[in-house]
């Protein structure tokens, strides 16, 4: 049985398609792929991100909990703010990706990818000491993602507080949007403006509507998994399971920015990610884009000089500049802009090239 949202039931109403995600019956998308992608960049679109997992860390050694956990600096954290990090194994491979907003000094919201709930609570849970609560509110807790350059002008016809007073990856608790209390956060995953919005699941309705209604003159559309990961592709952010898993590290990944190894606190897998920020990692995520006919898909192998230097990460056809493009995991000796490789796709090796990353930066 597949796992729902507390949204699953307007899904209809707006005209989803859609499909098994890692368990959950998600839309892939309500009116089209491109469509939806289009009004992100230009207007707004509203995800259902339910999905998501949200753990609570209360206690007074939160603090030295998190930062035993995570690679980033957590002691860097002011009330009110958001950080992403991430957590690693002994061996540098990654356990997830994650956001953790700061409540207060010992109150923590941690938000986890959706595919790897149970395996993140167990792996803290198993390394929890002193004074700290762990909790899993997953289920009390329905996320929405208004995404787009409209979305602050959009959200601002319901919101009881001046959103243009919230900075890039600061957010505040108990907002009021018509009637609903919300954490409102300015974040995404889009490569857009945008909020991340988090209420009570019995309110995930009538907020959904309500942002709908507001949003329509200025072409706010319901958005499905499909144009978010198009969107996220484009800007480069990575997705567990793909740019990020067990065996790819952070560095690896081009995540160094979020590994803090000057920090005081010993993390899982620092030496590793020490060595690899010091010496260099012998992979790196880069970009390609096609040179002949094809379109680089997830698990394709990379060849250079005849032989397999990586594989493919995520690879599509851009839905704004239509270039066939994609991220691969290759030798570093590989990863210089403008290098020619090969893709193999369905047995013939296409030729491309290392491109500059991310393929889509948005204008401030």
């Amino acid at each position: 049985m597949l796992k729902r949202t507390p949204l699953f039931s307007v899904y209809a109403e707006y005209g989803a398609k859609t499909i098994d995600f890692g368990g959950w019956e998600l839309p892939v998308q309500f009116s089209s792929i491109k469509e939806e992608h289009e009004a992100v960049r230009t207007r707004a679109g509203l995800f259902d991100v339910s999905h998501m997992g949200e753990f609570e860390v209360k206690g007074k050694d939160s603090l030295a909990f998190l930062q035993k956990m995570m690679t980033n600096d957590v002691s860097k954290l002011a009330d009110g703010r958001a950080q992403y990090t991430l957590m690693c194994y002994e061996n540098g491979g990654t356990v997830d990706d994650l956001l953790i907003y700061k409540k207060a000094d010992d109150h923590y919201l941690l938000v986890v990818n959706a595919a790897n709930i149970e395996k993140d609570f167990n792996w803290l849970r198993e390394h929890i000491f002193g004074d700290v609560e762990l909790v899993n509110i997953s289920d009390e807790i329905a996320q929405l993602a208004l995404q787009g350059p409209l979305a602050e002008s959009v959200l601002q016809k319901l919101a009881d507080i001046d959103l243009s007073s919230l900075k890039f990856f600061g957010f505040q608790d108990d907002v009021h949007l018509q009637g609903v209390k919300a954490l409102v956060s300015r974040t995404g995953y889009t490569g857009e403006d945008g909020f991340e919005i988090y209420c009570r699941a019995e309110d995930a309705i009538k907020l959904w509507h309500a942002i709908l209604e507001v949003g329509k003159e200025d072409g706010v559309l319901p958005c499905g998994l499909g144009a978010r990961d198009t969107l996220r592709f484009e800007a480069c952010l990575p997705l567990y399971g793909q740019e990020l898993s067990k065996d790819i590290t952070p560095i690896e990944a081009g995540l160094g920015f979020a590994v803090k190894t000057n920090k005081e606190a010993d993390f899982f897998g620092k030496a590793v990610l020490q060595k690899q920020k010091e010496e260099g990692a012998s992979r790196k995520l880069v970009g390609i884009e096609m040179i002949d006919k094809g379109i680089p898909r997830h698990g394709y192998e990379v060849y250079a000089d005849g032989e397999s230097i990586g594989v493919v990460t995520t690879g599509t056809q851009s839905p704004m500049t239509k270039r066939n493009i994609g991220l691969a995991l290759v030798k570093t000796e590989f990863a210089s802009l403008d290098t020619l490789v090969e893709v193999d796709i369905r047995g013939k090796r296409l030729k491309a090239k290392v491109v500059a990353t991310p393929f889509y930066k948005r204008a401030k």
